[in-house]
């Protein structure tokens, strides 16, 4: 019995490192496929993923990650429900662009205009997941399909929004004006990595609390798992969907917010989408079989992955779109583990609540 409850503990930790070891590998054989020398490529890559002069890559990768496993918790959110909510890319751009107009609006405020900018971004990200919950629930669309083509207008409409009312006409870009530096994200001393980590790292502990102490992530959890069962035991179906959504949305916010104050200091058209922030947190968050725990790891793999590629191409001579290739070979990994996560995405609502 003893044993049975090791091995049940042991298990999904057995194949994320099984996943993990298996994409080391992709990584060699590409590597033996583009006629690199591996000593060189391996230098290229630890000295650009976590070395540098002062520890500036490896600061850069820190910052990349903040940002990944935070799109990843994200994800996870709603995929542990059973909400197969893939608009997070939207949320992500209406939170980071509500943050600089909030920004630009409270810049003499300081600290409490940073927060101000914070919360606005989450509202706006949690807004923007809800609408996608709306149409499931209320008017039948999937929310695979509805997420999903949430994404276009928010980018459509930030787009407008730099472009023309509220662009910097002297920067001769589609951007935003520069936020006052009252309302940047302070950096760690003597470092360019910004505070941002530190609030993806809060983040990532409440959502540990809400997962494991909580009536909602109990209840979320359980219509991940079966969503007939919550239905059977008379529990509020919509608002454990709404509020799950809601969740996920805000969290997603809050990265766009952190990219705009911690980094960029404005918002810049296609900033947040060029990257696929969203997208390889969506990845991450699957190749750790949804499991919070790892989430970080996820984070700083997949971080450590695209900043690394760089050292390669510039010391190996090793494409740096080995990256690209790499992330393909995950998502053909993972996508076999889609299959669960969609019971509410391909369901027309619950109309009987």
């Amino acid at each position: 019995m003893q044993s049975k409850k090791i091995l049940k503990i042991l298990r999904p930790i057995i194949e994320i490192f099984y996943a993990f070891f298996s994409i080391f590998i992709l990584i060699f054989l590409l590597l033996y496929l583009s006629d690199a020398n591996f000593s060189l490529a391996f230098k290229g890559f630890v000295n650009s993923s976590i070395g540098g002069r002062n520890n500036a890559y490896l600061f850069s990768t820190l910052s990349k990650m903040a940002l990944i496993s935070g799109m990843a918790i994200a994800a996870l959110v709603a995929f542990r429900g059973g909400l197969f909510n893939i608009g997070g890319e939207g949320q992500l751009v209406v939170g980071g662009f509500a943050c600089a107009f909030t920004g630009l609006l409270v810049s003499d405020f300081g600290f409490i205009g940073i927060l101000i900018s914070i919360i606005s971004g989450m509202l706006a990200g949690a807004t923007w997941a809800l609408l996608s919950g709306f149409l499931t629930v209320y008017m039948g669309v999937p929310l695979l399909v509805g997420s999903l083509l949430l994404n276009y207008p928010a980018r459509f409409i930030t787009s407008y929004l730099v472009s023309h009312p509220f662009r910097d006409v002297q920067s001769g870009l589609p951007q935003t004006f520069l936020l006052s530096k009252n309302v940047w994200l302070p950096y760690f001393p003597n470092t360019r990595l910004d505070l941002g980590i530190l609030i993806i790292f809060f983040v990532y502990v409440i959502c540990l609390i809400i997962f494991y102490y909580t009536k909602h992530g109990y209840h979320s959890k359980n219509m991940g798992h079966s969503l007939s069962y919550v239905k059977l035991s008379g529990l509020p179906t919509k608002k454990i969907v709404f509020k799950t959504l809601a969740l996920s949305g805000a969290i997603a916010g809050i990265v766009g917010s952190i990219a705009v104050l911690g980094i960029h200091h404005r918002f810049t058209d296609g900033m947040l989408v060029q990257p696929l922030y969203a997208w390889t947190g969506i990845i991450a968050a699957l190749l750790v079989n949804l499991n919070l725990w790892f989430v970080p790891l996820a984070g700083f793999f997949f971080a450590a992955i695209y900043t690394g590629a760089a050292g390669m191409e510039r010391i190996a001579q090793v494409p740096k779109e080995i990256a690209t290739v790499i992330q393909a070979v995950i998502i053909l990994f993972v996508v076999g583990k889609l299959g669960s996560l969609t019971n509410l995405s391909s369901s027309k609502g619950d109309k009987d609540d």
